[in-house]
């Protein structure tokens, strides 16, 4: 039986940046949208060009490889040809290779946000589809508040979709914006859009999850019969946030009532990597990743001592209804369980990194890695300290350097004016091949202070971290009280375009900074050398 194609539309990086306490920076965008690309979606929508200056800078380059990069942005306005609508022109200048417009579908709101009327409306959907095939980009359309348009109204509604489908649009995209629809009702609304003569290969859901039933809308309107999906990663978004598209692509890919009729363009081992998918993108945002998230939280397969565990270790089918290792996680009830041992081996071989199931160097990786975990650590956001601590405990990494020690001083005066100034100064000393260094730095804050001179003589490798920037510095406090355990990440980058993340866990936020520096600044030497992976630095 030949499965149907269904097709992923990622929106985390336009509707999950509503989300309340979420700014992505240019340079959040182009890792986020690199780590999307890299995984397998089908669209990646970057934002609206010319709403923001980020957006604007973003698309001022194509941003993916394989997936299609998505503009997004309104119809022209009423009153004004497409060619002389200054938001039309930007979407269509922008380097994208598909503009998904957002429209009104809903008659209340054509009246009152847009003023205009019903055709005219429609003709602003009509000309802004054929602006953008025109232009040689795929277009796509967001019926905004589709669902309530339609029980208000839903001659015109249709009109809407169909107009859009019509003109030439790729996708019609049903939007519950508001996301208030049942199930039911998403799905009897489908049905009838596709009786009315828009077929469902056309046909895009996007929900929000304002009634806790975004997945479960979004699989109604695939088993009416759409075939494109949107949403966002761990189900980001405004208000309540967007369908989860995390969750969609496990139950898409492992439940028999899709899998069977259904395929995505995510192939089983892709489908390994959702969990570090998923803990990759909340280390970037700064968040602990939910621990109680379908498939991929820490508790997903957590089973506590009793007559659970011990029907566990009978049989896991017992209580999972799916293997953990499927997407990439594991079973916390089992200390040496070999899906575990899988996921750890496959995560090596990623990375370049060879080694024996039945090592005894990859067990103590193992049992290293759950051991700071439990601390602190979270590796799936920092990828280049966890290859480091796997080519260290597998004994594969050159000694560069080691550091004897450091001192950092922070000093609160006045200055001659009078004023209140904060002045930071860092030594450090190492030991490069024999050699004795002690370099001294002021900088802007301790950290800062400590980065120049950590990097001001590193002896024979000096010049090959000329090009080495600390892009990103993330402070995550991990209990309270002023003794409180303190978490840093940071994001650095080289003069190829190269990015990579590194962490440090302790007491003191300076000791946790200086162990994330180091981790960046010897991945930095191996990359050179052609033995880092490729996983971490994208």
């Amino acid at each position: 039986m030949t499965r149907e194609r269904i097709y992923l539309f990622d929106t985390t990086l336009r509707d999950g940046q509503q989300t309340p306490g979420i700014d992505f920076s240019v340079e959040d965008k182009i890792a986020i949208s690199g780590m999307l690309d890299g995984f397998g979606f089908d669209y990646v929508e970057g934002g609206y060009p010319g709403a923001n200056p980020t957006d604007t800078a973003f698309f001022a380059e194509k941003r993916t490889n394989k997936a299609a990069f998505v503009a997004f942005g309104m119809t022209k306005r009423a009153g004004i040809s497409a060619s002389n609508d200054p938001g039309l022109v930007t979407l269509l200048q922008a380097k994208s290779d598909a503009i998904c417009f957002v429209a009104k579908s809903w008659d209340y709101h054509v009246e009152v946000a847009l003023g205009c009327t019903n055709e005219e409306n429609l003709q602003s959907i009509r000309e802004s589809v054929e602006a953008a095939r025109a232009a040689g980009k795929e277009a796509l359309v967001d019926c905004e508040h589709f669902f309530d348009g339609y029980k208000a109204n839903p001659d015109y509604a249709l009109a809407c979709a169909r107009t859009a489908h019509e003109s030439g649009a790729r996708w019609v995209v049903l939007c519950d914006t508001n996301g208030g629809t049942q199930p039911a009702e998403i799905r009897d609304i489908v049905g009838a859009v596709i009786a009315a003569g828009i077929p469902g290969a056309a046909l895009g859901i996007h929900a929000h999850d304002d009634t806790g039933q975004a997945v479960a809308n979004s699989l109604a309107a695939v088993e009416a019969g759409c075939r494109q999906i949107q949403g966002t990663l761990n189900g980001i978004g405004e208000r309540c946030g967007n369908a989860n598209l995390v969750t969609l692509i496990a139950t898409l890919s492992l439940k028999d009532a899709y899998a069977s009729r259904f395929e995505t363009g995510i192939d089983a081992e892709g489908l390994g990597g959702l969990t570090s998918l998923s803990h990759a993108f909340d280390e970037l945002l700064n968040r602990s990743p939910n621990h109680q998230a379908p498939y991929v939280g820490a508790s997903a397969f957590a089973t506590k001592a009793g007559i659970h565990a011990s029907a566990l270790l009978k049989d896991p089918r017992t209580y999972e209804h799916v293997p953990p290792e499927s997407v990439g996680n594991f079973r916390k009830v089992m200390v040496s369980d070999q899906g575990g041992k899988s996921n750890f081996i496959n995560a090596l071989k990623r990375r370049g990194i060879a080694v024996a199931k039945d090592d005894p160097k990859l067990d103590r990786l193992i049992s290293i890695v759950k051991d700071r975990e439990s601390t602190g650590y979270a590796y799936e956001g920092a990828d280049a300290s966890f290859e480091l601590l796997a080519h260290r405990t597998l004994g594969t990494i050159p000694d560069f350097f080691t550091v004897d020690s450091f001192r950092v001083m922070v000093e609160r005066r006045f200055d001659s004016n009078g004023r209140i100034k904060t002045v930071s100064e860092a030594v450090v000393k190492l030991d490069v091949d024999g050699e004795q260094v002690m370099s001294v730095a002021e900088g802007d804050g301790p950290v800062n202070a400590l980065d120049l001179a950590l990097r001001k003589d590193l002896g024979k490798y000096q010049a090959e971290i000329a090009d080495l920037v600390l892009a990103d510095f993330k402070v995550r406090i991990l209990n309270g009280g002023t003794a409180a355990i303190t978490r840093v990440l940071i994001e650095s980058s080289d003069g190829d375009g190269s990015r990579w993340w590194t962490v440090g866990v302790s007491e003191n936020i300076i000791d946790a900074s200086f162990q994330a520096l180091i981790d960046s600044i010897v991945y930095k030497l191996m990359k050179n050398r052609d033995l880092a992976g490729r996983m971490a630095a994208e």
